[in-house]
């Protein structure tokens, strides 16, 4: 028998919003974040305000959680349109995003208390 597996879905990490045309932004993901999953968190890069995983130890701004990507993008090669969660109030389930490889829980803390400010709670 074929065993059959299912990737994310757009939003799947999504509990609860108040109104999808208030939490929800269309952003641009800066060339070489590669592809990417809905559920990422990213970063904000301060010059030029495109998003890109989020990055732990950069100095460039992307190191500070700014949103919750929504549905795929692919970023590989060239910059990619992305729609993301970037304000709430909004409630998500930890377990359906992803933190960056290699992330250390003091990390991830600093990410979870970034985007609660942003009124995103992960629950």
């Amino acid at each position: 028998m074929a065993m059959l597996s299912e990737s994310k879905h757009a939003g799947g990490f999504l509990t609860w919003e108040v109104l999808r045309d208030y939490t929800r932004d269309t952003v641009t993901v800066a060339s070489g974040a590669g592809k990417l999953a809905p559920g990422t968190v990213l970063g904000k890069i301060t010059t030029g305000g495109k998003y890109t995983v989020l990055t732990p130890g950069a100095t460039n701004g992307s190191q500070n959680a700014a949103g919750i990507l929504w549905g795929p993008a692919d970023a590989t090669d060239a910059d990619a349109p992305g729609v993301v969660l970037v304000r709430g109030p909004a409630i998500v389930n930890r377990h359906e995003i992803a933190f960056p490889d290699g992330a250390t829980e003091a990390q991830i803390t600093t990410a979870t208390t970034a985007l609660a400010a942003l009124g995103i709670l992960l629950r």
